[in-house]
């Protein structure tokens, strides 16, 4: 009974017959891989983290709080969600004062950071700075004198495009419209301007002003970035930032040190974390969920084909105990070793996605991935206990029955599926088909939510089903198969005594379509509703935009050439919107767009397909949204909306009129004087001309008409379908090996069936003739449950989202389906060739 030992049977089973772990092994290394990579991302999110650049000598810094922050009613308390707010915050400079007055302080200088225009030439872009930022940023006069008021200081990058010297007069353009500064001086800019938050704002070039004249050339009077605070010698940072937060209590300003600074410098950040724990989190769920799923049904499947043996133990005296210990067993040895190897392929795609997020300016360059063993040890922890519970379960009945009663079990596959598994089921059916429901009647986001639950729940219904499913596919597909030769037929007629190995094959092909398929055309169908409505939405004969945006009073200027019936400068931010989801509010980063002019001067040259209210009423208080953020904020015209303008101020301007045409351009409508105040930068971006000629709005910026600035627009937001794509890929892909494992493993358990066949007069041609049947059965199956779950969930997603139905380029989906085909064959003729060569050998 040595033999019988449980470890004994798992490393004897192991040892020689290494060909039936190799698919259990790879499937293992593939979820780690899938989980190493996202938990890598979803604790790089958590923890991310830049180092204090421009205020690396202000050991303590005071600024506004950059999160707008929503407290909602759960089973457990309150609880409050932040949300990184579209523009930056500022803190009332006259904190500046009260800080020096702490204990510890040096002293306390109030920061200014806005972008400048030089009037020169249309797209020269300058920062500029108060000029008492150089006591903490390193910047030194090489000439001439500190800026007074009506002077500026010029870097040598901006005296030369200004071609200027000392005591020269340059003008200027910044939020308060254009001036003329005398040049007091130039100077080297010190780390502190030539890194962080000094170069957000405009260019590579930096311009000083009077710190007296700084806060409302910047368009924001009274207002700082923040309070950059220097120590005495010898202060003590903790001490010092106790101080100077008892010195400002109830100013709202929150007191920062370490790379706390360095979220103050850098907005980006703060989204950069959102991204990274929302890719890590939310999708490295959903892969994680898939991964799992994909794993175990591997694991289910490698047991099951060794029913015999587990029979054949049984009938020479292994006790049910010693099977399940030899099944746990055999988890414990492949396991562990696919699950580390998995992991170093994991950090790799985590390092190459990371390195992509910060190519694309997803992620600050500062910002260092950060690998530790939490997720290398959650990785392979998760492939081990999902093979222990897959083997488990799947040993459970081999090893529960009498051994007369498994021998003939072992040589007849069962019919009828268990019960708990149909109920689990029919139950996932049901809930799909509940929620997509659901999805049908919610908008936006909600929409979206509802509809990933679909797609699991069906996924899961195709899984605990899939014998039912196969045999029902296996019967369809099969009365075309058995009008064909003697080949075909044998397929059919495999399909359907088989169905639990159809069923393992088609339900990673399910899974690959379906994913791919969801996360690619939900981007196509949102992308050509968005293209089409931008395309149809601007109605002006010209567009005018300069990426350091236009001069101030560009409307003004263009609406006095000859000709011209209508211009329109928009100023283009965001704002934050409360919304419905799940029954809890979040807010909601929202597109909106200020106006130069009326609603009535708008509608000449942008046509929002209004449906309700009037655009003549935008103004003061009073503004346009789009309908589907109409449906998702449960407002309609006359409705107060509450919102957050981009600098986290709160606001509840009445809904003027509601219209259709919110995805391809703006989502909110507002008159440009209520939004300026609460952005960065005060230039307009984009101008809209309705007649005249191009020749005077040349001086203005780049001109084209409204096609070519469509296609400029759908090029920029191509950048946001990277994300599904690598999504689509990371799963789809995954799902794809993992049905090219299934479909090897099957072909090469039944080794001594096509021995059988050969032996029995059959050809080598018609025996793979019969296994290439059988897989395009398999392939046909898969892609068309995968597409009817797609399609299940995109068109309630699509139609709460763009009110429109799911847009499948055909090229693109025959692409997806003879991609499924194609690997189907070849994972199938493959192995078979190569069994039927070592037979005959």
């Amino acid at each position: 009974m040595r033999s019988l030992a449980p470890n004994g049977l798992a490393r004897a089973a192991v040892r020689f017959k290494p060909a039936s772990f190799a698919g259990t092994f790879v499937a293992l290394l593939m979820s780690a891989l899938i989980v190493a990579a996202c938990g890598t991302l979803l604790e790089t999110g958590v923890r991310a983290s830049v180092p204090a650049q421009r205020y690396a000598k202000a050991p303590v810094v005071a600024a506004a709080d950059q999160s707008a922050r929503v407290v909602t009613d759960t089973v457990d308390g309150p609880e409050e969600t932040t949300y990184p707010l579209p523009d930056t915050a500022r803190v009332d400079a006259g904190l500046a004062a009260k800080a020096a007055r702490a204990p510890g302080v040096e002293a306390a200088v109030a920061d200014f950071t806005f972008p400048v225009r030089q009037s020169s030439t249309s797209s020269s872009a300058l920062t500029g700075h108060g000029w008492g930022s150089h006591a903490f940023t390193g910047t030194a006069l090489s000439a001439g004198a500190a800026p007074r008021t009506g002077e500026v200081a010029l870097d040598a990058a901006a005296a030369r495009t200004a071609k200027a010297h000392v005591g020269d007069t340059v003008a200027l353009e910044t939020a308060a419209g254009r001036a003329e500064f005398r040049v007091s001086g130039l100077a080297r800019a010190g780390a502190g301007d030539t890194a962080g938050a000094g170069k957000a704002a405009g260019g590579g070039a930096t311009a000083w002003f009077a710190d007296a004249e700084a806060p409302a050339l910047s368009g924001h009077p009274g207002k700082a970035e923040a309070i950059a605070v220097l120590a005495k010698d010898g202060a003590d940072t903790g001490a010092l930032a106790t101080a100077v937060e008892k010195a400002l209590t109830g100013s709202g300003a929150q007191v920062l040190t370490g790379d706390d600074r360095g979220e103050v410098e850098d907005h980006g950040l703060a989204y950069a974390k959102e991204n990274l724990t929302a890719l890590g989190g939310s999708f490295g769920g959903i892969a994680t969920l898939v991964a799992v799923f994909t794993a175990a049904g591997t694991v289910a499947l490698s047991v099951g084909q060794r029913t015999r043996e587990f029979a054949l133990l049984r009938a020479v005296g292994a006790t049910p105990r010693q099977i399940r210990r030899a099944v746990a067993s055999e988890a414990l040895l492949v396991a562990p070793l696919a699950g580390v190897l998995g992991c170093l392929p994991g950090i790799g795609l985590a390092h190459w996605w990371f390195g992509q997020l910060k190519d694309r300016g997803a992620v600050p360059q500062a910002v260092e991935l950060h690998v530790s063993w939490i997720p290398l040890v959650a990785a392979v922890g998760t492939g081990l206990l999902t093979a222990l519970g897959a083997g488990w379960i799947a040993g459970r009945r081999p090893a529960r029955i009498k051994p007369g009663q498994a021998l003939a079990e072992a040589s007849v596959e069962r019919l009828r599926p268990g019960v708990i598994r149909t109920v689990l089921g029919v139950a996932a059916l049901g809930g799909g088909s509940a929620l997509a429901g659901v999805a049908a009647s919610t908008a936006g986001a909600d929409a979206a939510n509802a509809s990933l639950g679909v797609v699991m729940l069906f996924m899961l219904a195709v899984a605990l089903l899939g014998p039912l499913v196969a045999r029902l596919c296996a019967a369809l597909f099969g009365l075309l198969l058995r009008g064909g030769d003697a080949s075909a037929s044998l397929a059919a007629a495999n399909s359907r005594t088989n169905s639990r190995r159809l069923a393992s094959a088609i339900t990673p092909i399910v899974l690959a379509m379906a994913f791919a398929s969801t996360l690619v055309f939900m981007h196509t169908s949102e992308s050509k509703v968005s293209a089409d409505q931008l395309r149809e939405g601007i109605t002006a004969d010209h567009v005018v935009t300069d990426p350091a945006g236009l001069p101030t009073g560009a409307a003004d200027r263009a609406a006095r050439a000859p000709g011209v019936d209508a211009a329109v400068s928009l100023l283009e931010t965001q704002v934050l919107v409360p919304v419905d989801s799940g029954g809890e509010t979040s807010l909601q980063a929202t597109a909106t767009q200020g106006i130069s002019g009326s609603g009535a001067e708008l509608a000449k040259v942008q046509d929002l397909d209004v449906r309700g209210g009037s655009l003549d009423r935008v103004g003061a208080g009073r503004i346009a949204i789009d309908k589907t953020l109409a449906t998702a904020a449960k407002v309609q015209v006359g409705d107060r909306l509450p919102l957050y303008l981009p600098d986290g101020t709160k606001a509840r301007p009445e809904v003027a009129a509601v219209y259709g045409r919110g995805l391809g351009l703006a989502a909110v409508t507002m008159d440009r004087a209520s939004l300026a105040g609460h952005v960065t930068s005060g230039f307009d971006g984009t101008l809209l001309v309705r007649g005249g000629d191009v020749g005077p709005l040349a001086a203005l910026g780049k001109v084209t008409d409204a096609s070519g600035y469509a296609v400029a627009q759908s090029a920029d937001s191509e950048l946001g379908a990277w994300s599904n794509y690598m999504m689509a890929a990371v799963l789809g892909g995954f799902a794809a090996v993992a049905a090219v494992n299934t479909l090897v493993m099957t072909v090469l358990d039944r080794r001594r069936e096509l021995t059988v066949l050969r032996l029995v007069g059959s050809t080598r041609r018609q025996v793979l003739r019969m296994l290439r049947w059988e897989s395009l059965l398999v392939s046909a199956a898969g892609v068309a449950l995968g597409t009817a779950i797609a399609l299940i969930t995109l068109t309630p997603m699509m139609r709460g989202m763009t009110g429109e139905s799911p847009y499948i380029p055909p090229l693109l989906y025959g692409t997806f389906a003879a991609s499924a085909v194609c690997l189907g064959l070849l994972a199938v003729t493959l192995p078979a060739r190569a069994a039927l060569r070592d037979r005959e050998g």
